[in-house]
């Protein structure tokens, strides 16, 4: 495509190089090249021989004047089977499982928050899916294996566990290296029906080889093709891949996009997770179209670049036809406040993380259960001193080591939600996390010990008010009452409080008259830590209606015998990385 800019005495001609094109341009009388920017000119007094060059060659302008094709958007499907599931889907959500069974292959761009993964696990279940590969970011992979277990009912399983769960329907296990090439068998003999891996690892597990391809005119590689990757055949055991924040292969150059793209090749169902399809131009949506196989049902790469990206990518033309196509053939997308009548008022949400400090965390929590067999043989009164003393120290340590480990898998969290438009609210309790998140977040908003009233007060405001203000560090003692955070219905811990009310106070600075939101609280428990431990005991007490009964030593006391009783019990059980 030529594009014309016109100046005082010249057409000013800018395309991607083609010599026939070359060819003709010298061939106008007082054409010349302008190259201090890149482009060749043709006199004002050629204006007729311009209109003959782009008539040749600008057939894409054919493409760009057709009308607008619009319709009508047929209403969501109603899901007319029965799916095995143990979590009952909203209706909303029986729809977009319903619309994923009819197309197969299919972007689920629902807001963050109203349950892609569910609809995703209902859509494979559904349609009886035999062995299901879900790609996700690293920070992900607990927690698609817990949510196909909590779902589903399809066990987490390890490589010493999984033959042990054949019986039950199948397992999911996350794939690691010391099965990188002998996945596959736990699937024919062990009955692994799921496994997960991250995005980066996509290569480790699925590519035999790359071909390098060089340019004989240049001698240097081509760039990377799909066909210069020869994958392994063991890709065609599965018949449904979920891709989870699809639009991390929007750049269709890279070789995660590519590898995405031979894994998906002939799949039944594909299906990608993301609320952010389109992050800046249509373009983003080329390559999460190619690994839907959905690209020819948009006319192939040059007619969406032409149509829709206004022949070079940059552009952005004939949306309202490209969302219907979009629509009618592979995409849905809810707000929140298009279904908020299906919402309770308040959810909450596990979210399950790696922790990056496990060796440091090991190490504290062997020095924690030395302590403990102590504490075993010590009096009562010995015992009330301790708990005031060493031993909720160390379990202070213990929390720190945890938040510290979690941080990465916080900041991918509130990257999707501030990238959806939405605001956010992070719960903290020491300092050393309020900076880490300071440092990454340099322009998020404070209240902490350390604010004065003033300053918290016009925190508040800003993030009430300022649409640019969407994220806020919280620390739980500061912050758990008295405010009113309305402007966001988001908010996350990555510490946690004793007591449960204490929770539920922070989750209420969001819940609370002015809201018109279901409020959704995102926990993040480091995997086999004191936090999982702790929430458990948070859990029961929400399950009291007086959820303060006893004094403060009473809860302690429950907390140090429950992290003592899971620690022993834990004690010499190998945890696999």
């Amino acid at each position: 495509m030529i594009t014309v800019y016109k100046t005082h005495s010249a057409f000013e001609l800018i395309f991607d190089y083609n010599p026939k094109v070359i060819a003709d341009i010298k061939g106008i009388p007082g054409r010349y090249w302008y190259g201090s920017k890149k482009c060749w000119c043709i006199p004002v007094s050629q204006e007729h021989s311009l209109e003959w060059l782009l008539k040749k060659y600008n057939k894409v302008n054919a493409t760009e004047s057709l009308p607008e094709q619009v319709g009508e958007i047929p209403p969501m499907p109603e899901l007319t089977i029965d799916i095995p599931l143990k979590y009952t889907p909203f209706p909303y959500q029986s729809k977009g499982i319903a619309y994923t069974l009819i197309h197969k292959r299919v972007i689920i761009g629902d807001q963050p928050g109203l349950g892609k993964t569910l609809q995703a696990i209902g859509t494979v279940i559904g349609a009886k899916c035999k062995c299901i590969l879900v790609i996700c970011p690293s920070s992900l992979k607990l927690n698609w294996q817990r949510e196909f277990e909590k779902v589903a009912g399809i066990k987490a399983a390890t490589t010493q566990t999984a033959g042990g769960l054949w019986n039950s329907g199948g397992s999911s296990l996350i794939l690691s290296d010391s099965i990188k090439t002998t996945w596959p068998t736990f699937h024919r003999t062990a009955g692994v029906r799921v496994f997960i891996t991250n995005y980066e690892s996509l290569k480790k597990y699925f590519v035999a080889k790359i071909k390098k391809v060089i340019d004989p005119e240049t001698g240097k590689p081509k760039p990377l093709r799909l066909d210069h990757i020869e994958f392994h055949q063991t890709i065609q055991l599965f018949d449904a891949v979920i891709l989870d924040e699809l639009h991390k292969c929007k750049d269709g150059s890279t070789q995660q996009a590519k590898f995405c793209m031979g894994v998906t090749k002939g799949k039944d169902f594909i299906l990608g997770l993301t609320g952010t399809p389109v992050v800046n131009k249509p373009k983003d949506l080329i390559s999460q179209l190619h690994i839907l196989g959905r690209l020819g049902d948009f006319g192939g790469y040059k007619f969406f670049m032409d149509r829709y990206c206004g022949g070079n990518g940059t552009g952005a033309t004939n949306l309202a036809e490209l969302g219907y196509k979009l629509q009618t053939t592979c995409f849905f997308q809810r707000q929140k406040k298009e279904v908020l009548t299906e919402l309770p008022d308040k959810m909450r949400q596990i979210i399950i993380s790696d922790i990056a400090t496990r060796k440091e965390y090991n190490d504290a929590i062997s020095d924690l259960s030395n302590y403990l067999q102590e504490y075993r043989q010590k009096s009562d009164e010995e015992v009330a001193r301790s708990m005031r003393g060493e031993i909720m120290v160390k379990i202070g340590i213990c929390k720190n080591i945890s938040a510290r480990g979690k941080i990465n898998d916080v900041i991918d969290h509130i990257d999707e939600v501030i990238g959806s438009g939405e605001k956010i609210g992070v719960f903290i309790h020491q300092k050393e996390i309020a900076q880490a998140l300071k440092n990454h977040y340099p322009h998020a908003l404070t209240i902490t010990g350390a604010d004065t009233q003033d300053q918290r007060q016009s925190a508040v405001d800003n993030f009430q008010n300022n649409p640019d203000c969407n994220l806020i560090l919280l620390s739980i003692k500061a912050a758990g009452v008295g405010l009113t955070l309305t402007a966001a219905s988001r908010c996350a811990f990555i510490e946690l409080p004793w007591h449960s009310a204490d929770c539920d106070q922070c989750e209420d600075r969001f819940h609370r008259i002015g809201q018109k939101d279901s409020v959704q609280c995102a926990y993040f428990l480091g995997k086999d830590t004191i936090d999982e431990d702790i929430y458990e005991i948070i859990e029961k007490k929400r399950a009291v209606a007086n959820t303060i009964t006893g004094s403060s030593d009473n809860i302690q006391k429950e907390i140090i015998d429950r992290v003592m009783n899971s620690i022993f019990n834990k004690k010499n059980q190998p945890i696999e990385a």
